[in-house]
This record gives C-alpha cells, sequence and structure tokens, in this order.
C-alpha cells in the first residue's frame, strides 16, 4: 500500500543527462519514466516539475552579462523542452502525461490552470508543470513547493544525485552520516543546502514535507511511496 496519495515530484535538468555533458540522454529519461510508471501502477496521483539545467548550462555561457530576467526566462523555455521530451516518453510507455505550461505558448503546450491539473490527476493523469513558476527570480525548487501546495500533494519529492541529507559531504568525510528525517528548523539551523531559501520556507509554512532521495537508485522512487527507509525527509 502506498504511503501517499498524490505527489509532486522535482527532477532536476541535470538529472536527464545522464553521463552526457549536457541535453537529454534517452536511457536515463525512459528510466526515469519506468520509475514513475510503477508508482503510477500502485495507484498513486504524480505531478511532475522538470528543471532546465541540461539544457540551459549548453548556452549558460552566453548568458553571462546578460539580464536576469531574460536569462530565467529562457531557462524556463529549456524546461518546457525537457517537460515535452518527458511527455513523449511517458506517452510511449503507456502512462497518459498532460504538459502545462506557466508561460502562454498554447500552440505548444496547454496553460497552467489549476482546476484542470486537478482535474487530470483525479483522471490519473501524469501532469508535467513546465516553466517553473512563470516568473524570473524565482527557481523549478519554488516552483514544486508552489506547485505542491496548490494540487494539495502530500509531499514534495526531491529527486537528487545522492540518496539523502548527509551529516557531512560523504565524499569527503567518511564519517559523514545519512539523516533519516529531520525537521524544517533542524534543517535550517545546520544549514543543510536541501532546497533554495524561498522553497524551503514556502514548504515550512505550508506544513508540506520533502523527502530528497536518488533517482539514480534503481526502485527508490516506488521505496519512498511506499513508506520505507529511503532518502531523508524534512518535516515540520
Amino acid at each position: 500500500m502506498p504511503a501517499y496519495k498524490r505527489i509532486l515530484l522535482k527532477l532536476s535538468g541535470e538529472a536527464l543527462m545522464g553521463d552526457d555533458a549536457f541535453g537529454i540522454n534517452r536511457a536515463t529519461i525512459v528510466r526515469m519514466v519506468e520509475e514513475i510508471a510503477e508508482v503510477t501502477r500502485l495507484g498513486v496521483e504524480v505531478a511532475v516539475v522538470i528543471g532546465g539545467g541540461n539544457i540551459f548550462r549548453g548556452v549558460a555561457g552566453g548568458s553571462v552579462g546578460m539580464d536576469r530576467a531574460t536569462a530565467d526566462y529562457m531557462g524556463m523555455l529549456a524546461t518546457v523542452m525537457n517537460a515535452l521530451a518527458l511527455g513523449d516518453t511517458m506517452d510511449k510507455a503507456g502512462l497518459t502525461p498532460r504538459v502545462m505550461s506557466a508561460i502562454g505558448i498554447e500552440r505548444v503546450v496547454e496553460p497552467y490552470v489549476r482546476p484542470k491539473a486537478l482535474q487530470y490527476l483525479e483522471e490519473g493523469k501524469v501532469v508535467i508543470f513546465a516553466a517553473g513558476t512563470g516568473n524570473p527570480f524565482f527557481t523549478t525548487d519554488t516552483a514544486a513547493a508552489l506547485r505542491g501546495a496548490e494540487i494539495g500533494a502530500e509531499i514534495v519529492l526531491k529527486a537528487t544525485k545522492v540518496d539523502g541529507v548527509y551529516s557531512a559531504d560523504p565524499k569527503k568525510d567518511p564519517a559523514a552520516t545519512r539523516y533519516t528525517n529531520i525537521t524544517f528548523d533542524e534543517a535550517i539551523g545546520k544549514n543543510l543546502e536541501v532546497m533554495d531559501a524561498t522553497a524551503f520556507a514556502l514548504c515550512r509554512d505550508q506544513k508540506l514535507p520533502i523527502k530528497i532521495f536518488s533517482i539514480f537508485k534503481h526502485g527508490a522512487l516506488k521505496r519512498v511511496v511506499q513508506g520505507e527507509d529511503e532518502g531523508t525527509l524534512v518535516h515540520v
């Protein structure tokens, strides 16, 4: 039995690169979609917020000295490209995805409308939120916190390269230990970089727990959804 009925999964754009320098690694995106499909088969309603670092990294050098808002809009468009790729891969895997964008590009994807997103989730479709919050100066972490709160998700799952939050960098300190769970206040006090400050504050204020886990660990997403000891839970 799943521990959660509705989840918001935050995927970084970098996670789609696999071992590539930038772009989308086909095998990686297919494997991620398989993990998501496994969770939907448990009856869990899944919404996804996707980042754009894998595409934007390729043009980031050209954005040096660029107006911050302009650079952020470029990043938002990169997330739309990732969302389309993710949706297409889901479609081929037998899922029914719906890509919703926070910025209006109706000929490509439909606009984000909250009641419509809720309807799709109730119908068992996977909703992919693209273009972040639709505003510059906000990260896709903040978009994940915002959309998670809006759709009534029970938890935000932040998929990363590490399998949780550690007391120190496990690559540098062999004595580093993984926190099974930690409060928002403890995470702030220990200066643990769980999410960016705006996203973190929003989750704390909305009493929306965050689970940090590794998307590269096979079966980790399913174990998280089933409430098993995987990753680190940040809670009130």
